[in-house]
This record gives structure tokens, C-alpha cells and sequence, in this order.
């Protein structure tokens, strides 16, 4: 499915203002000055997302996963290389990997980063565009590119809209890519809603 520019930036914009709101409640939590931010937003079909995963995750991916339901359902993930993921808990909680029960705290602290995160996204879309949605809890997982996705995600019904993001703690760069699955109608409702609020993006501006 091919989106037209309008519609790319109107999504990005809902992207930037939620992670935006997911930083913001970051930094309070942590005590780190956490910054966010989308440089892109596109949509991929499941062949392209195994690639960008490929190439981004190396051998193992590090993954939160939140299904949501409402007006449409679907699934956020927020995604890290396995070994950024473990850079990021290390510097966020001042963990030596080799103290205590390192795959506990790793898990736990990944879940509340993806928590917030990925609420701050669909928080944003629900509020802005007048969605409703119920949450799951989050899930942590850690499998390799080619087994991350399960077949309940990855199928030929569901368009995927895939958002780089850039995490900035202090001095350390940590990318991560947050992956919104959804069916094609769902996508098709979600960019009607956007429509139906604003033709103008720069209403979606805070």
C-alpha cells in the first residue's frame, strides 16, 4: 500500500508528538536526560521489515511487544539490536552486565522503556484522533530477525508502518525502531481519522 506525502507526514507527526510524551515521562522516571526522535516514517510490506530487520538487528533483536485493541487492532513493538538493548539498560540503570540477574533486570527495564514508549504512540493517536483502546501488558522477547515476527503478525492481510527512531542518552547514540502492525481497513480507518481531524498537520504540532 502506497501512501501519499500528506499522509506520510501526518503520521510522522503523530510519531514525533507520542515519543515526544514518551521522553518526557523517560526522563522523570530514570533521571536521564532521554531524547527521542523520528526521522522517518514508511510503510513496508513483510518481506521489506524481515530486510530492514536483517541488516539493523544483526543476529539477535531485542523486542517489546503491546497489542492494542479498539476501533482497529493491532500490535506496537518497539525494537533494538540485542546488544544495544543491553548498552541502553546498562547506561539507564548503571548495571555491569555481569552483577546479579542481568536477563531480570534487562527484561523488566526494557518493558517499562517499550511501556511508555509505545503509550506515549498510541496514546497520542487515541487522544488526538478521538480512538478508544484497551492495552495489553507488554512482553519482552529476544529472537533473531527471521523468528521475531510470529505468523499471527506477519501475514499478507496486515500493513506495516515502521518508524525509525533515534534514542540520545547523555552522550550515547542507541537506535530503535518502533513497528505498528496493522490490517489493511485498520490502516485505511487510521488515515481516515487523521483526515477527518485535520487536513492541516500543523495541528498535530504541541
Amino acid at each position: 500500500m502506497k501512501l501519499t506525502p500528506k499522509q506520510i507526514d501526518a503520521l510522522t507527526e503523530l510519531f514525533n508528538i507520542g515519543i515526544g510524551r514518551g521522553a518526557s515521562v523517560l526522563n522523570t522516571m530514570l533521571n536521564s536526560n532521554i531524547r527521542l526522535q523520528v526521522p522517518f516514517v514508511k510503510v513496508l510490506s513483510s518481506i521489506e521489515l524481515k530486510s530492514e530487520m536483517e541488516k539493523f538487528g544483526g543476529n539477535r533483536i531485542a523486542a517489546v511487544d503491546l497489542r492494542f485493541k479498539g476501533k482497529f487492532s493491532g500490535s506496537a513493538q518497539l525494537v533494538f539490536p540485542a546488544d544495544t538493548a543491553g548498552a541502553l539498560v546498562t547506561t539507564l540503570v548503571g548495571e555491569d552486565p555481569t552483577d546479579l540477574d542481568i536477563d531480570s533486570i534487562r527484561a523488566g527495564t526494557l518493558c517499562e522503556i517499550g511501556n511508555v514508549v509505545l503509550n506515549g504512540v498510541m496514546g497520542t493517536i487515541a487522544n488526538l484522533l478521538e480512538l478508544q483502546f484497551g492495552f495489553s501488558v507488554p512482553g519482552y522477547i529476544e529472537e533473531t530477525a527471521e523468528n521475531l515476527f510470529g505468523t499471527d503478525i506477519i501475514n499478507p492481510s496486515n500493513v506495516i508502518v515502521f518508524a525509525r527512531t533515534r534514542f540520545v542518552v547523555e552522550e550515547l547514540d542507541i537506535e530503535g525502531d518502533i513497528v505498528l502492525f496493522l490490517e489493511v481497513n485498520a490502516l485505511h480507518e487510521l488515515l481516515e481519522a487523521i483526515e477527518h481531524y485535520s487536513a492541516d498537520t500543523e495541528k498535530f504540532k504541541s
